[in-house]
């Protein structure tokens, strides 16, 4: 989460003047009173003023449905939305007290494990997390874990783990947090992502694991799982060393298996150890739930395992946090429930379709240059066209959001820092209509822009987005 700090002596505003003639409509109207900024207020104040004042405040955030930024589903229908308010006062660690919600978690792995084609389902071993940033940090400290355990006694080695540095931050996360070597493969010229002969030319014995995504956050693609696999397999044939593969499937574990069935990235690959998906992405559950499995229980060591109270027994658990709400695991339960393999089929089919759709019709307005096509995760890149001197990706993304429209614009990390580009992600709920209404504001924009003296943004070289 974010750190913040507060102002010290706190600043609190005074009283304000109410209006007497208040209706129920909005009470807020009549109280004297301000929202607390550093401090609690000494007095309580009406359930219905408070709810007022809040609700007015949140009217400054972005609209999430038009939030073209993120992966987060933004859109449920209504009965799942029931489902979570049902359980929101349920604590997902409390397996005994809450049972039925504790065996939907094991349902969502075994369907899980049938979805990523574990070779032997019953040996497979998994859990729910608050995303793919926890269930990362799990996956990798299963990797370490295992490499300590082939160490000799008193050995000083420090760990490494390979990557591409369009790896979500949570990878960098974790490698600062438990002292492991992040071995980053750069993007270079066209290849914008890990390639498998780079990645394999970083192992070393000491390498515990290589992350390859399946769904880079930069331009939506999928990285070459299998090709990474058969370059470690010849890797460990010349030396000995075994480096396990941890897909990072955060968007891509729950779109490949629909759209692409031939594509092999998953535990079909027997040098893939483990998994990580977010439900609340293209699982198509709101936030905050992911999944990590592991092939085979051999794959999590044991000493990594806590065991809790359940129906008279024992339940393994492995997290890093412990309160959290039941209704996201519900929701994910339903969602699998309520689709079946058709329905998340034609969902993401869709997704990809206006994907498709908005890449070509970009592309064909001429000012713009496609980096992806969005025919992976339905999401894709695209820069401003090598004749385009106007306006720039920043540019687009400040008049865009003008009319409620939130399009990230970044630059690409060393190597390719000559690179800006816009990101448009495409989700469950973003129909072809609202998809028509964003090209017809950016015709509508285009030559107010082609008419700028040059580019008018000053946030040229700006971090990325990292989600």
């Amino acid at each position: 989460m974010a750190l913040h700090s507060g102002k010290w002596p706190p600043e609190q505003p005074g009283p304000r003047g109410g209006n007497p003639f208040v209706t129920v409509a909005n009470p807020a109207v009549a109280q004297q009173v301000a929202p607390p900024l550093h401090a609690l207020a000494e007095a309580p104040v009406p359930a219905d003023t408070a709810w007022q004042l809040v609700h007015d405040e949140l009217m400054l955030d972005g609209r999430s449905r038009l939030n073209l930024a993120t992966f987060v589903t933004t859109w449920m229908e209504p009965q799942a939305g029931l489902l979570m308010a049902e359980c929101v006062d349920k604590n997902m660690i409390d397996k005994d007290e809450y049972p039925q919600t504790a065996e939907f978690e094991r349902r969502c792995v075994n369907i899980l494990a049938d979805l990523w084609q574990a070779p032997d389902p019953a040996d497979v071993i998994g859990c729910s997390t608050t995303g793919s940033s926890e269930a990362a940090m799990l996956a990798g400290m299963a990797l370490k874990r295992r490499w300590a355990a082939r160490q000799p006694a008193g050995s000083t080695a420090r760990p490494n783990l390979v990557m591409g540095i369009n790896v979500q931050v949570c990878w960098e996360k974790f490698c600062n947090y438990w002292e492991v070597e992040p071995r980053v493969v750069p993007v270079d010229g066209d290849r914008l992502q890990l390639g498998a002969d780079e990645a394999a030319a970083l192992c070393d014995e000491n390498t515990i694991g290589v992350v390859a995504v399946l769904g880079s956050t930069y331009d939506g693609s999928y990285e070459p799982v299998a090709e990474i696999a058969a370059a470690l397999d010849k890797l460990q044939q010349r030396t000995g060393w075994d480096v396990p593969v941890h897909v990072d499937g955060a968007s891509g574990a729950m779109i490949a298996p629909f759209l692409d069935p031939g594509l092999v990235w998953d535990f079909q690959l027997d040098r893939v150890a483990s998994i990580n998906t977010s439900g609340h992405k293209y699982g198509l559950v709101y936030p905050g739930v992911g999944w990590v499995l592991w092939r085979s229980r051999a794959n999590l060591p044991e000493e990594l395992i806590f065991n809790v109270s359940y129906l008279g027994g024992e339940m393994p658990t492995f997290a890093l946090n412990f309160s959290r709400p039941g209704a996201e695991v519900v929701a994910q339960y339903y969602t699998f429930f309520r689709l079946g393999r058709a329905g998340f089929r034609a969902v993401q089919q869709a997704s990809r379709d206006i994907a498709v759709h908005l890449a070509s019709e970009i592309e064909a307005m001429g000012a713009f240059r496609l980096i992806s096509r969005g025919d992976h995760v339905p999401a894709f890149a695209f820069t401003t066209s090598a004749d385009v001197t106007a306006f720039d990706v920043f540019d687009v993304s400040r008049r865009l959001r003008e009319r409620g429209w939130l399009v990230p614009a970044y630059t690409f990390p060393a190597n390719r820092t000559d690179l800006s580009v816009l990101r448009i992600v495409v989700r469950n709920g973003f129909t072809r209509d609202l998809a028509d209404l964003l090209l017809a504001d950016l015709r509508r924009l285009l030559p107010e822009l082609l008419a700028q003296p040059g580019p008018l943004s000053a946030v040229s070289g700006a971090a990325g987005f990292h989600h």
